[in-house]
């Protein structure tokens, strides 16, 4: 058994890229309940793991203080405030801040160590199938797909390979993250035809999101949800 496509539906989701990071600072629980007022239907968020193996939302390796989030206790990392004044949240903090909304997490590292963990958290949530969790390693996700086949796994790619298909299905994913300029009608085509689906990135203004749309992909993630809302209802005529 192998992870399934998100479901297909004339409008795409609406996935705030590292929370409604056009409104806040990106990667915190003020962007991420931002995308939840601003009628996102996901999230999408970056995670690192702390020396003690707690997996922390922070894009790059290291603070913007140069300090290296794995070489820190995630006791360490709360006397950190980032630019918001705020530390860098653990998942499940973020996880309790979006009840009812889809979250697609993006391991930009994760050691075998911490597979434990991301997937403990994933079992245990409340809102069982809103969690996806794709990366730029498909080993991560080859990796994950092999201790949890029915997880909803994706790939990201800024490629456009002789054979996308094949990128996604050899690591036990369903779903590609293909960067926004790479998409053409043909790769969704190709892609639908073999149940996988497409979310296109990062999509920041309405005329690329209307054509992203008119497509078929199955997400939209960007920065502002206003402008990718706005080019999906004027493909699909959506109140």
């Amino acid at each position: 058994m192998i992870s399934q496509p998100l479901s297909t539906n004339p409008l795409p989701r609406i996935i705030g890229h590292r929370g409604a990071s056009g409104l806040a600072l990106e990667n915190t629980l003020n962007a991420f309940r931002l995308a939840f007022t601003e009628g996102c239907d996901g999230v999408e968020l970056d995670i690192q793991i702390s020396r003690d193996g707690e997996i922390v939302v922070h894009h790059d390796p290291v603070l913007h203080t140069g300090e290296s989030i794995a070489h820190r206790t995630l006791a360490e990392l709360r006397q950190l405030p980032l630019a918001d004044g705020y530390p860098a949240p653990a998942l499940v903090e973020v996880l309790e801040a979006t009840a009812g909304l889809e979250v697609f997490i993006e391991a930009k590292t994760l050691p075998p160590a911490g597979d434990g963990r991301l997937l403990e958290l994933i079992r245990t949530d409340p809102f069982p199938g809103r969690l996806h969790v794709h990366s730029f390693d498909h080993r991560i996700i080859a990796r994950l797909a092999a201790q949890a086949p029915a997880l909803s796994l994706g790939v990201l790619s800024t490629s456009y390979l002789i054979d996308p298909v094949r990128q996604v299905l050899d690591a036990g994913a369903r779903t590609l993250w293909q960067e926004r300029f790479l998409i053409d009608l043909a790769l969704v085509d190709r892609c639908s035809r073999a149940g996988i689906s497409v979310i296109a990135w990062t999509v920041n203004e309405v005329a690329e999101a209307q054509r992203l749309t008119a497509l078929g992909v199955a997400g939209l993630c960007g920065n502002w949800p206003d402008r990718m809302w706005l080019g999906a209802r004027n493909v699909t005529g959506a109140p």
